[in-house]
């Protein structure tokens, strides 16, 4: 693995002008400032009560994710290529599933196998010809950017589905304002605070009624074992809507009711983050608690529209994210902004023959595998694990991709010992309306706090950074 790019130093150990200011200031403060702030920091975050629930830890169901006080600084030349890179995939993603549930295009063109989605268990035939409102599939959307070098962006995967992760972008930045007043005043950031209002306007937009009505929306949450459920509650508060369990919506006439204390109220438009196979009962699992008998008949009728669609899924897939920029290029005819990181798809003879050359070189995921579970990082696995994996891989290899083990930038971090770099990457947010897309300026920055280690999930002990996009004009 080649050395990493250090977003503050450069190659060259020179401040790069975007961290210049930043750097004056680190100067200037107390040796044991930042470390003041950290406890502070992290007294604030236990007050407000962010927590994230670890499944199978049973000594510490929930836990804060760690919090860096020191900021992931992005130029704002640089932050103009990932937007546009960050627009580009997400209406390929959009135009992606339309088809595969409609026309299937791309398939009878051979651009990917069909049995990739015929036999993905993510694809839901209940989708098939099912009109969408104005076509969007993804109404929110989580693309997980990694960087190699100053011009250096790559994908590493795309989240579709129910991505997490806002709620501790906007609760970082409202912490550091509190915090480092000083340090804001010396920079011009862009804001991330109008995130909520952008997020309903977007799911308003969608809405199946007639524009002379304004639309109900509610927030559909798994409950309060949910590992994100701070963020559910945090987001309809902030939305000003309701947080609703699948035990508080009925279906009447296929329309979806929510229960109040003044009686039954029509719900057009449900945000939720309940994943696919519990959403319905009588469609998808039948011993499903969670979600609500007869949803799917009154999203089959045009009455309800829920972000994200149904069967998205599929775009989170590794092995069709492999297919990305062939994607980008069949639905735009364009070239694809973001590059994807390169990738052996196990299930194609050669390319596992070669990855099983290369374990202890490669990064082997599983292609439904999320949070960091289920892989295999070669340079840091000892033999036997390597061995292990490469019986499963022997076994299924349909089921893994492989990637090369790439140098993660690095940005400064508050450690026991003083600064130090630690590997990062950057989870930005795009919302797609009916005729918008907003990307919001910054994102969700996960680090890892172990030294040397690229594992940034918090579920595997990985932190956040407040991200900040300098721009000329705010």
């Amino acid at each position: 693995m080649s050395i990493a790019f250090d977003e503050m130093n450069g190659a060259g150990n020179t401040v790069r002008p975007a961290y210049e200011e930043l750097a004056r200031w680190l100067a200037e403060i107390p040796s044991d400032g930042l470390e003041f702030r950290r406890q502070e920091a992290e007294l604030l975050f236990r007050r407000i009560g962010i927590t994230f629930a670890v499944y199978g830890d049973t000594a510490a169901q929930e836990r804060l994710i760690p919090f860096d006080v020191v900021p992931r600084i992005i130029a704002a030349a640089e932050w103009t290529v990932l937007e546009r890179g960050l627009r580009q995939r997400v209406q390929a993603i959009n135009m992606f599933l339309r088809d595969i549930y409609h026309d299937r295009e791309i398939l009878r063109a051979g651009l990917i196998p069909k049995e990739l989605i015929y036999q993905n268990p993510v694809f839901r035939p209940e989708m098939n010809g099912l009109r969408i409102p104005h076509d969007v599939y993804v109404h929110i959307a989580g693309i997980d950017v990694v960087r190699t070098g100053p011009e250096c962006f790559f994908v590493l995967e795309d989240n579709a589905r129910t991505p997490s992760g806002v709620s501790y972008m906007l609760e970082n930045r409202e912490i550091m304002m509190r915090l480092f007043p000083d340090l804001f005043a010396r920079h011009r950031v862009a804001p991330v605070e109008r995130y909520p209002e952008e997020l309903l306007a977007t799911l308003a937009s969608v809405a199946t009624r007639s524009a002379s009505t304004e639309p109900t929306v509610a927030l559909l949450t798994p409950g309060v074992y949910n590992s994100a459920f701070y963020e559910h509650s945090f987001l309809a508060d902030k939305l000003g809507i309701e947080l609703v369990e699948g035990r508080d919506l009925i279906v009447r006439n296929e329309e979806v009711f929510m229960r109040t204390t003044e009686g039954l109220k029509r719900v057009d438009v449900l945000y939720r983050r309940v994943d696919d196979d519990y959403l319905d009962p009588l469609t998808f699992r039948p011993d499903s608690a969670l979600g609500v008998p007869g949803l799917m008949a009154a999203y089959t009728a045009g009455n309800i529209t829920l972000a994200n669609a149904v069967g998205t899924g599929i775009a989170d897939d590794k092995a069709i994210y492999s297919y990305m920029p062939d994607i980008v290029r069949f639905y735009l005819g364009e070239e694809p902004i973001l590059k994807n990181v390169p990738t052996w798809r196990c299930r194609e003879p050669d390319d596992l023959a070669y990855v099983l050359d290369h374990l202890k070189d490669l990064v082997v995921k599983e292609v439904h595998g999320s949070g960091g579970y289920g892989m295999l990082i070669g340079p840091a696995s000892t033999r036997a694990q390597i061995e292990a994996f490469r019986d499963r891989l022997t076994h299924a290899p349909e089921t893994f991709i492989a990637q090369p083990t790439l140098a993660l930038s690095t940005c400064p971090t508050s450690t026991a010992t003083g600064l130090a770099p630690r590997h990062v990457d950057l989870r930005p947010f795009v919302l797609t309306g009916r005729e918008s897309v907003t990307v919001v300026p910054g994102g969700l920055t996960r680090v890892a706090l172990q030294e040397g280690s690229l594992v940034v999930n918090s579920s595997q002990g990985g932190g956040t950074k407040d991200t900040w996009i300098l721009h000329d004009s705010v």
